[in-house]
């Protein structure tokens, strides 16, 4: 004890090794001449963590939430819930008992934390997933309740229905949920009943081993099935129209005041913008925007959310300051971030509510920074972040293994912590050319920052790198606010019929939009890199964020510089030689100038992703000589593959060949190097294959085939 205060963990450990040195310094007189040079090194590394108090450790509890879940889905097997329960008792006990030791119950916090994530797993299955997935295709006519409608364009839409009740003469399903496609028919809204033909098939599995996977997606959303409307429905609109309707009346009003103002290219960004509609961005523009680093335009999400917010919070002051005979006691300030949140809160409806994951987290941390403007706290701070992280979490677990929530929770880390550490209390430039420099240097950081936070997670997930982004998000800079600005106010001169003149303007300010991501596009033809990287990149990736959110001075980027080399070293992964589909022919063979289709379409789904994945085009085999019972091909690589198409062909391949495909179900005797037949097509689904000189490195899409997510395939 010091003064009657406790020493921290840091300091007590500091104060020890002090003493060590002198003791060795004495010491040294008959022994050594000088103390180990490892001592001073030893302090210095634990005074990195001497601000490591349990407030700032509370910023590390939804990367152990994280890190619970990934210890969940990557099981084979759910976990027994009497060990699950058994461990929560046992922490939640030890971090009582602990509560005299601030370092120890840290820790069992951070363990208490990465269980519950265990345990959120499990319990949001239970009460969301649908664990009857359908596993075989189911015809008929049928009854059921439009829940959400996803998208909207050119006479299709995407609505998930729920209470599916079979009419007479059709086999039942027993799903909760489905997502279908509806081609003919009006505008379907939440809430109403329709009736008519529809057929439903199984939720497909991933199209690559760690790629999206749908079906574990679709689980714990709650639907069990996709489908489709085989002919005309009969819609029943409900008896009263409630909330939610109403706001998808609103949603469509304003997509057809697009549609007529707003045409071509611009049309969908504009529809995606303020609606939150992307199904008519055609696939040119959308490439165009990805790899010019401005694809997050037309996402709503924080860009978006906050500059609606801020003007609306810069509009009210000046509007209150003006009004006459208000009170002293009323704060024009806490008044004007009452009035942002509720403008933030208007455009999450429009864009989709919370079904928009990236816009409801985005609104959801707007709103903790206005909460805290409200109650007089400082609102930019890693722990508002965490906060809005651990609400999202535990609202949609299954959203931390998807991009969106992974490339914005890494950007708002990043940019969060860049604010603290460079944050000063000394005066900016003032006047129009001050403003305009801050403008342009705070774009540009605040590009750069989250750009490089973000492309880990981007290359991971689309093998996609934008060169230039930073170039063209400056390009645009100028676009932005007239942009957001032209939304804002053609918005609110709708009910007046005067929206008009700002929606032709919108649509002109994004053609330009357009043209410059195409120019960037073409300036960085030759330098957009395919990265591969293996699932270990993204766990690196996130021990990396969480050392740079807990760390406050410059050591925080030690575990970011650290994260370059670690990557390059562990997680480059390699392109296949083989790839095998399940529910198409489409078989890929790599041969003289990269992966040919030896069976198959070149248009079908799984193709197209696997040539953006790899990033080569994959046409027809040229090489491979086919007959009436297969087909059979050599590749440089130095394997051979036989395509089995009828069973008399097992006798000559299945000796010959060092890997035998085939849509049947091979015999025992086959004895190839490795055999794909109908059987592990089902069970593992897409399948891997890398030749290694004396055999393959195989891997499977569907892994964890005892987990709820895959229960069709039971």
């Amino acid at each position: 004890m010091v003064g009657g205060k406790r020493k921290g963990g840091a300091d007590a450990v500091a104060e020890v090794l002090d003493r060590q040195q002198v003791g060795w310094a004495g010491a040294g007189a008959m022994a050594a001449p000088k103390a180990p040079e490892i001592v001073p090194t030893t302090k210095r590394f634990i005074n990195v963590f001497k601000d490591l108090d349990a407030r700032r450790l509370f910023v590390l509890l939804p990367f152990a939430v994280i890190a619970g879940l990934i210890v969940y889905v990557a099981g084979e097997s759910e976990p027994a819930p009497w060990a699950v329960a058994a461990t929560g008792i046992v922490l939640a006990t030890g971090l009582v008992l602990a509560r005299q030791t601030l370092r120890r119950r840290s820790i069992l916090m951070l363990l208490l934390a990465t269980w519950s994530g265990i345990a959120l797993g499990m319990a949001h299955g239970w009460l969301l997933g649908d664990p009857r997935m359908l596993a075989q295709p189911a015809y008929g006519s049928f009854r059921a309740v439009v829940d959400e409608v996803i998208a909207s364009a050119d006479a299709e839409q995407r609505v998930v229905i729920s209470a599916i009740e079979a009419m007479e003469g059709s086999r039942p399903v027993t799903i909760r949920r489905a997502r279908i496609l509806v081609k003919a028919g009006p505008p379907l809204a939440p809430g109403d009943s329709i009736t008519g033909a529809i057929r439903f098939y199984p939720v497909p599995g991933p199209v690559l081993p760690g790629g999206y996977d749908t079906q574990f997606h679709s689980y714990f959303d709650g639907i069990g099935a996709f489908g489709n409307a085989t002919s005309a429905l009969v819609v029943t609109p409900p008896a009263e129209a409630d909330f939610g309707r109403s706001v998808e009346a609103v949603r469509q009003a304003i997509g057809g005041r697009i549609d007529r103002n707003i045409g071509g290219e611009a049309n969908g960004i504009a529809r995606s913008m303020m609606i939150g509609d992307q199904s008519r961005i055609s696939d040119e523009v959308r490439e165009a925007m990805a790899e010019s680093g401005l694809a997050h335009i037309y996402s709503i999400s924080g860009l978006h959310l906050s500059l609606v917010a801020i003007g609306m919070l810069t509009a009210l002051r000046y509007l209150l300051v003006l009004l006459p005979g208000l009170p002293r006691w009323l704060s024009i300030k806490k008044l004007a971030a009452i009035g942002a949140l509720v403008a933030a809160c208007g455009y999450l409806l429009l864009a989709g509510g919370a079904s928009n994951v990236p816009a409801f987290r985005s609104t959801l941390m707007i709103g903790l920074i206005l909460g805290a403007v409200l109650a007089g706290r400082r609102a930019l701070t890693m722990r508002n972040v965490a906060i809005a992280a651990l609400v999202i979490i535990a609202m949609d677990p299954a959203s931390v293994f998807r991009p969106s929530f992974q490339l914005s929770f890494a950007a708002v880390v990043a940019l969060i912590g860049a604010y603290e550490w460079v944050r000063g209390d000394g005066e900016r430039p003032g006047g129009i050319w001050g403003w305009l420099r801050g403008l342009v240097i705070g774009t540009a950081l605040t590009s750069l920052v989250a750009g490089l936070a973000t492309l880990l997670f981007s290359a991971y997930h689309f093998q996609q790198t934008a060169p230039l982004g930073l170039l063209a998000n400056l390009m645009s800079l100028i676009l932005i606010a007239p942009i957001m600005a032209a939304i804002v106010v053609s918005t609110l001169l709708m009910p007046l019929g005067w929206e008009g003149p700002f929606l032709g303007a919108l649509g002109a300010l994004l053609e330009a939009l357009i043209a410059i991501a195409r120019l960037v596009t073409a300036w960085s033809e030759g330098l957009t890199l395919h990265p591969l990287l293996t699932p270990l990149a993204l766990l690196l990736g996130l021990a990396a964020l969480a050392w740079f959110a807990v760390l406050r001075s410059w050591h925080r980027l030690i575990g970011p510089a650290l994260l370059v080399p670690a990557v390059l070293v562990f997680c480059l992964d390699r392109p296949p030689d083989v790839l095998v589909a399940d529910t198409t022919r489409a078989v890929a063979v790599r041969g003289e100038a990269g992966l040919a289709l030896l069976d198959g379409k070149d248009t079908s789904f799984s193709v197209t992703v696997w040539s953006e994945t790899f990033g080569e085009p994959i046409a027809a085999a040229t090489g491979a000589g086919c007959d009436a019972v297969g087909c059979w091909a050599t590749s440089p690589r130095g394997f051979s593959v036989a395509l089995v198409e009828d069973p008399a062909g097992f006798y000559e391949d299945c000796g010959l060949a060092d890997l035998v495909i085939t849509r049947l179900r091979a015999p025992v005797s086959c004895k190839a190097g490795v055999v794909l037949d109908a059987a592990a097509l089902a069970a593992g689904g897409v399948h891997w294959l890398r030749w290694r000189g004396d055999g393959f490195e195989l891997r499977a899409a569907r892994t964890g085939l005892e987990r709820p997510w895959r229960a069709a395939l039971k």
